[in-house]
C-alpha cells in the first residue's frame, strides 16, 4: 500500500515538507516507533472517541495512554468512550481501521492533542495505512493540524 492521496495533497497544499516512510506491517503506534526507530515520544498514536455522540480525534505520544476522564473534563463532555470500528468507519472511510492519521480530516472534525506531544523537531504518524507513515517538524504540523490542546495522557506503564 501507499500513503493516501488525500494526505499527500493535504500535506503538499499546506506547502509543508514531509517525508513518506514505508515499513513492514505495524498496528500499534509503538509497533510504528520500533519500525521507524523513532523514541515512542515522537510518534503520533491517534484514536478516535465519541463525545456526547461527535466524534474527536485524539492525538498522543506512542508512549502514553489516555486517561479518559481528563478527556471528559477537557472537553466538557457529558460522555466519552472510545468510538467503534463501524464509528471509525464511518468517520474515515478511506484509511485502514486503526491507521488514522493525526491530521485534521474534516474542516469540522475536532482534534485533541495531549502536550505531552509537543516535542522539538520531527514526529511520524501512521499514513492511513499499517505500513505507511508520514515525517514531519512538529512546528508544522501543529500550525496546519491547529489542534487543541489539554493534558489528558499518562504514561504506559512498564509492567
Amino acid at each position: 500500500m501507499a500513503t493516501a492521496t488525500w494526505i499527500k495533497d493535504l500535506l503538499q497544499q499546506e506547502g509543508v515538507e514531509f517525508e513518506e516512510l514505508h515499513h513492514a506491517e505495524a498496528f500499534t503506534a509503538q509497533a510504528v516507533a520500533q519500525q521507524e526507530h523513532v523514541s515512542g515520544h515522537h510518534v503520533a498514536k491517534v484514536v478516535l472517541v465519541m463525545a456526547d455522540g461527535h466524534p474527536v480525534e485524539l492525538v498522543l505520544p506512542a508512549s502514553r495512554r489516555i486517561v479518559l476522564e481528563r478527556v471528559r473534563d477537557i472537553l466538557g463532555a457529558r460522555d466519552v468512550r472510545l468510538a467503534t470500528e463501524p464509528e471509525m468507519n464511518a468517520t474515515v472511510s478511506d484509511c485502514e481501521a486503526g491507521a488514522l492519521p493525526a491530521l485534521r480530516y474534516r474542516r469540522d472534525a475536532e482534534v485533541l492533542m495531549d502536550e505531552a506531544m509537543r516535542v522539538p523537531g520531527d514526529i511520524v504518524f501512521q499514513a492511513g495505512t499499517h505500513c505507511d507513515a508520514v515525517r514531519m517538524h512538529f512546528a508544522d504540523w501543529f500550525r496546519m493540524t491547529k489542534p487543541r490542546a489539554g493534558s489528558f495522557s499518562e504514561p504506559v506503564s512498564a509492567n
